[in-house]
């Protein structure tokens, strides 16, 4: 069984891994286009979580984490559990090329018709949510940070990450 990595399961897969590698999803887009009313914000004031939204053309890098044998059950039950927690997400299997030749692996992509789905916002205005926003498992920028630095330590490139990364900062700064 494989996961695809794209966001926080990168630096917090919560499963146990026997191999990782480098992949790229073909014809989605990762970017903050689904409000957190959880995890990185509330209800009463949400934050942004990242997700893999369907653009023709796009590529997404990430990382396919291969499951330890015989923790699939559980590790489909946890993900399930995690991603799938107010239903913004699609569960589904995406074919991946990584390091290693082509694999198919289960990832959790933004359902565009959910309500929390927010595609088309400005990087600016991400920023602006970002750097305000906090949840059950702490504060937006956190998470923003954690993908960001993750990336760059695995050589994956993410020109908006890295750009709100820095502009977050400086609101904070500001502040």
């Amino acid at each position: 069984m494989w996961v695809f990595g794209y966001g926080s399961l990168i630096w917090h897969p919560g499963f146990p891994v026997a191999e990782t590698r480098l992949a790229r999803a073909s014809g989605w887009h990762r970017s903050f286009c689904m409000w957190s009313i959880h995890y990185r914000g509330t209800v009463a004031a949400p934050g942004l979580v990242l997700a893999l939204d369907r653009a023709p053309g796009a590529t997404s890098d990430g990382v396919a984490f291969r499951v330890a044998p015989g923790a699939e059950q559980d590790t489909l039950a946890n993900l399930r559990d995690r991603e799938l927690i107010s239903s913004a997400y699609l569960e589904t299997t995406l074919p991946l090329q990584t390091t290693d030749g082509p694999i198919d692996a289960l990832a959790y992509v933004i359902d565009p018709g959910h309500e929390q789905y927010c595609g088309g916002l400005t990087l600016e205005r991400q920023a602006q949510i970002i750097a305000g926003a906090c949840g059950e498992r702490g504060p937006n920028c956190d998470y923003l940070w954690n993908t960001a630095d993750h990336l760059a330590a695995l050589g994956i490139g993410d020109s908006d990450l890295e750009w709100l990364s820095q502009r977050v900062r400086a609101l904070l700064s500001q502040a």
